[in-house]
């Protein structure tokens, strides 16, 4: 009975699936190499430290050995606490239940299996992973007389080595791992090759890990579906105006400036979640802008392109379809950033078409960007910069691995586990499917961008910068803003985000959604989810602001709402795209967002 059990747990591998596989496995891996080594030649080597990382960590070292009674000192409590990991140990193989030494932090999802607190071996694993993971990053952090942007660095890489470590991450030292490859043969691990394999390929000799089911989705069927069509175009953008569902709108239509790094159906996702859908079944006029994914040919593009080709073309379109002069407009993110500027770029030109202004995620002044500064230095800018010379343009899916490495937990190694050890697919996700529908950036823009805004902040500066012969200053939007940021934002810091609040000069509103950068701004009210924060008084320090804020269930969207109608109730009947002087070109969600980086 017991030879049964164990041969119902264990199978054996098949020899000549095994050799079939292995020698597919192995021509693939050749033309995997020859593509790589073939994309290294036309791009160029890298340098040897593009990232400057190695700078950061000497600079550490040395400030770190000017004072070794203190390292001394975390090596001996290190010690102590790895002896009492021991101790405890042998006691739980006597039968005792002593505390743990170490414990994940809630939400850990690495350590979920049952394994990692039930078996004395693999507790023993993660806990004193945890207490060596706990010690280095200790002692990177108290490290004194390291520069903010030094230290950041440092903080940030010890994290990504940390993570990367885990023994989650490890075919030995992962028990759900382990018991698959048992009860599998191995199968699991040869499903997994051919996993990174076609990651390999997809990414052309570059891993692009496959965070969904690309298969399951398809831009305009289902996702990305709200009716609706193209009524303008230019080289750069589409715009798209969204079939009403209201006998009556809002006069004022409704302008959405989404960012390019990504695509703008974040909020179209699916019906159950799209706040296009949402705004239209509230009476608004929807017009989107729908970014173009460019190539090389468009290298030249400027930010200031983006503004008259972006925001400004599409006012003169509204004004064409609509014949109305008065609109409500709404940035997200760098979308939101380029709002800011048209807006201050229209107030030096006293024009006064935008009537409010909604910033979601957006930030003016980059004083304090978050994590995303340690990629923000002169080596790094200038790496990049010689890598669009050469293309034209900054690759989608670098983009795309520079914000999954803010989360490397979730984002990068979850997915290996899953993915290339357990041999699984991964689940079909819409959220996750717009992730990796990545855009590439032209290089003239993106490199004044990260120039003008993150390093040198020139945004929050008056006159700090010049966009089409006119001096930007922010100081001079002076009309009603209604601003969203969230609080686990770690693409644009809430905190920072909040500095808005004390630059522009109309009245203003800020509100504060929990959750992060996406899930945080896309929470239907019907979801029942994320609370938002809510403060009328709006002093100087962040921190104050949230201590006197009042806690609301549920979504932020129904407040934006009351707020929009509040400035300008008067409806109209419904506007169908087509019905003025712009006729529709295609149906939505149009081509350009269907143009994929790969």
């Amino acid at each position: 009975m017991a030879d049964d059990k164990a041969g119902q747990a264990f199978k054996m591998p098949d020899p000549a699936m095994m050799s079939r596989n292995m020698a597919d496995i192995a021509s693939r891996s050749q033309r995997i190499v020859m593509e790589f080594l073939r994309r290294q030649g036309d791009d160029g080597m890298p340098g040897l430290d593009p990232m400057n990382i190695g700078g950061a960590f000497l600079e550490m070292t040395a400030k770190m050995m000017a004072n070794p009674a203190k390292l001394v000192q975390a090596q001996l409590g290190f010690w102590q606490d790895y002896m009492l990991l021991w101790q405890n140990t042998a006691r739980r193989m006597m039968g005792e239940t002593p505390d743990p030494v170490a414990a994940p932090a809630v939400g850990d999802r690495r350590f979920k299996h049952e394994d990692w607190q039930e078996n004395e071996v693999f507790d023993f694993i993660k806990q004193s992973y945890l207490l060596s993971a706990r010690w280095i990053q200790n002692v990177v952090k108290d490290v004194e007389g390291l520069d903010d942007r030094t230290a950041q660095k440092v903080d940030f890489y010890t994290r990504q080595f940390v993570d990367a470590m885990a023994p989650s991450n490890f075919l030995m030292t992962n028990p759900e791992v382990l018991r698959r490859t048992v009860e599998t043969g191995g199968e699991n691990l040869v499903r997994g090759l051919n996993n990174l394999l076609s990651d390999l390929e997809r990414g052309k000799g570059n891993l692009q890990i496959r965070m969904t089911d690309f298969e399951a989705f398809k831009v305009g069927e289902n996702i990305a579906t709200t009716p609706g069509a193209v009524v303008f175009q230019n080289d750069l953008m589409q715009l798209l105006q969204f079939t009403p569902t209201t006998e009556t709108v809002l006069k004022r239509p409704l302008l959405i400036t989404p960012p390019w790094i990504n695509k703008y159906y974040i909020l179209d996702l699916r019906a159950k979640n799209s706040f296009i859908r949402w705004a239209v079944s509230q009476g608004h006029t929807v017009y989107v802008i729908s970014w173009v994914n460019p190539d090389e040919k468009l290298a030249e593009k400027s930010f200031e392109d983006y503004m008259l080709d972006g925001p400004i073309a599409a006012l003169d379109a509204i004004e064409k379809a609509t014949g109305e002069r008065e609109i409500n407009a709404i940035g997200y993110c760098i979308g939101g950033t380029l709002t800011a500027c048209t807006l201050a770029y229209m107030a030096a030109r006293k024009d006064t078409r935008i009537k409010s202004a909604t910033f979601l995620t957006t930030m003016v002044d980059f004083a304090e960007a978050g994590e995303l500064s340690v990629f923000i230095d002169e080596e790094q800018i200038k790496a990049m910069e010689e890598k669009m010379e050469k293309r034209g343009f900054h690759e989608g899916h670098e983009m795309a691995v520079t914000f999954n490495m803010l989360r490397a937990n979730d984002l990068i190694w979850s997915f290996v586990v899953n993915n290339y050890l357990l041999g699984q697919e991964p689940f079909p996700f819409d959220l996750l499917y717009w992730n990796g529908d990545s855009t590439r950036m032209p290089a003239r823009m993106h490199s004044f961008y990260l120039r003008q805004m993150y390093q040198q902040n020139k945004l929050i500066e008056p006159n700090g910068i010049e966009l089409a012969g006119v001096k930007i200053d922010l100081r001079k939007i002076n009309i009603p803003v209604y601003l969203l940021s969230t609080r686990e934002d770690h693409i644009a810091p809430w905190k920072s985000t909040y500095r808005g609040t004390q630059v522009y000069k109309g009245p203003t509103r800020f509100v504060l959604a929990a959750s992060g950068h996406i899930a945080g701004v896309v929470n239907p009210p019907e979801a029942g989810k994320y609370s938002h924060w809510v403060n009328t008084e709006l002093p100087a320090s962040p921190d104050d602001w949230f201590a006197g804020a009042t806690e609301l269930s549920g979504s932020w969207w129904p407040d934006w709402h009351r707020w929009a109608t509040g400035l300008a109730p008067e409806t109209v009947p419904a506007r169908k795209p087509g019905s003025g002087k712009l006729k529709v070109i295609e149906p939505a969600p149009g081509s350009y967002v269907k143009l994929m980086a790969n």
